[in-house]
């Protein structure tokens, strides 16, 4: 993919997510969208299964399977709509929706371009216990790099933070850029907000996590989405309520940090591996 500038205006959608209502949700994050549009945005993200929360029970009725552009598969298809959202209002534009696929169901981070073409699709690798992921999805099987104009960005899913194996894979290959969607829920704040930085700051790379607001179940989720600098800053940050960060960042700061401690020439992979 031909490359331009590497400054690129991010925006996170933190959003309630309304329990089994895709087309509420679908709705609600129309709304978002078109103000992170109007701000210029080229890269939009949605946070984790941010069209139906954790109603997995249901999947078979509420997962779609992946489309590929924005006249793929049927009216009522969820991937194909989030592919017309990116191309109707010209961003690239990711979220993670249930997909159903040879029989299984998946926790599916699709990315669309601008023209409602998939850009790149993570499955997620790491299913999490304590919201009984594993009881009815399956995992993913490949760490998904996504070539963007402005930098390759490695894609991850929630509890995939708490890996740090899969950021390292991903800086090793080049990328400059973490996208993560996620329902990262109380009382672990704390560990959501050390582990971004932790991400950031031990692959010199931007991090940019949205996670949802709002209460499903007895779990609450408490936003702090955010986006952090390959220094371990903070740029922006949300509180608990719904939000739309827009951001400017220049991935050309990965190399320059990368320089400046050169942490990857520096490694002993003979030793460990």
């Amino acid at each position: 993919m031909e490359r331009g500038s590497e400054t690129l205006t991010l925006t996170l959608v933190q959003m309630d997510c309304t329990l089994g209502e895709p087309a509420h949700n679908f709705a609600r994050a129309e709304e978002f969208l078109a103000e992170a549009a109007q701000r210029g945005s080229n890269l939009v993200l949605l946070p984790e299964l941010w069209s139906t929360a954790y109603d997995l029970g249901r999947a078979g009725e509420l997962a779609s399977p992946l489309a590929h552009n924005a006249g793929d598969g049927a009216p009522d298809n969820w991937f194909r709509r989030l592919a017309q959202m990116a191309q109707r209002h010209n961003v690239f534009l990711g979220g993670s929706i249930l997909e159903a696929r040879d029989g299984r169901y998946f926790n599916c981070f699709a990315l669309y371009a601008p023209d409602g073409q998939l850009r790149a699709t993570y499955r997620k690798l790491h299913l999490f216990r304590l919201m009984e992921e594993e009881k009815y999805l399956a995992q993913g099987s490949e760490a998904v790099l996504a070539s963007l104009p402005w930098g390759d960005a490695g894609m991850a899913i929630c509890y995939d933070l708490r890996f740090p194996e899969l950021f390292r894979n991903y800086a090793l290959r080049g990328a400059s850029l973490m996208l993560i969607p996620a329902e990262w829920p109380q009382p672990r704040r704390e560990h959501w907000r050390t582990l971004l930085r932790a991400r950031a700051i031990e692959n010199q790379c931007f991090v940019a996590a949205c996670n949802r607001v709002g209460e499903t179940n007895g779990s609450t989720f408490f936003g702090a989405s955010a986006v952090i600098d390959p220094w371990g800053e903070t740029l922006i940050e949300a509180g608990e309520s719904e939000a739309l960060l827009t951001v400017e960042i220049d991935l050309a700061q990965v190399e320059h940090v990368r320089k400046r401690i050169p942490v990857f020439e520096d490694r002993r992979p003979d030793i460990y591996g």
